[in-house]
């Protein structure tokens, strides 16, 4: 775990949740890139303050832990350290997630398990880490989920296990803490993004594909998290109309 980087210029902390519409303090996961990265940008175009934890640092000039999101340990300790250092967050926002296509039998178990420590294990460190300050602000929860977290396909074993636990865990975490933190689970379909840039050929997009842009998907984000009290966007599907892994 690296020590957090404070942005060089900062304004005064904006009211969490007095109206509802106010975004507050955001700490995102996996803000360094893709959906992530597009959320903190939104987030700060809407007067907002984002944080990060990320494996890689951002690339805006926001508050950040560099961690790796499968060690829980190490997540729950850079959630401390980032609050410290930055404030404790008013919304989070999960964004973390990798993926190692290959068919079950011929994965490794390393790569699979990291698949859903990262996914599952990563979101479940983070929000339980924030979870007593979320309750004492009356906070939000975005979790974010996928298209294949409702429609499996194959060699996608592991990235399917994780964001149907993603889904599970998050329908359990809003029952629970109902009327005390308001939690969204999104679910997305692709992005153009470089989360398939890593693949083999044939676990790619072909050229074309029908997806979308990660700032559309994190304008929903944006949303979820402007809810009033009392009001919550619980499950958001949200793709390219064309999308191929929907419905």
């Amino acid at each position: 775990m690296t020590t957090a980087r404070t942005p060089t210029t900062t304004d005064d902390r904006a009211d969490g949740t007095a109206d509802g519409t106010a975004l507050g303090t955001v700490l995102v996961t996996g803000g360094a890139s893709g959906l992530g990265a597009a959320v903190v940008d939104a987030v700060l175009a809407a007067g907002g303050t984002p944080q990060v934890l990320d494996l890689h640092p951002p690339k805006a000039d926001v508050a950040h832990v560099t961690v790796d999101l499968a060690d829980t340990a190490a997540t729950e300790a850079a959630v401390t350290e980032l609050a410290r250092l930055a404030g404790s967050p008013d919304a989070v926002v999960t964004a973390a997630g990798i993926d190692r296509p290959a068919p079950f039998g011929t994965l490794p178990s390393a790569d699979w398990e990291r698949v859903v420590r990262v996914n599952l294990f990563g979101t479940a460190a983070v929000l339980r880490a924030t979870l007593p300050q979320l309750e004492l602000v009356g906070g939000r929860v975005v979790t974010i989920a996928s298209t294949l977290g409702l429609k499996a396909v194959p060699d996608a074993t592991a990235y399917c296990a994780s964001k149907f636990g993603v889904l599970g865990f998050s329908r359990a975490l809003a029952a629970e803490t109902a009327g005390r933190v308001r939690v969204t689970t999104l679910v997305p379909g692709g992005m153009h993004t470089a989360f398939f840039d890593d693949r083999d050929e044939q676990y790619r997009p072909p050229e074309g594909a029908a997806l979308n842009r990660p700032q559309d998907t994190a304008a929903t984000v944006l949303y979820a998290l402007r809810q009033p009290p009392g009001c919550e966007v619980r499950e958001l599907v949200v793709c390219h109309s064309e999308e191929g892994s929907w419905p």
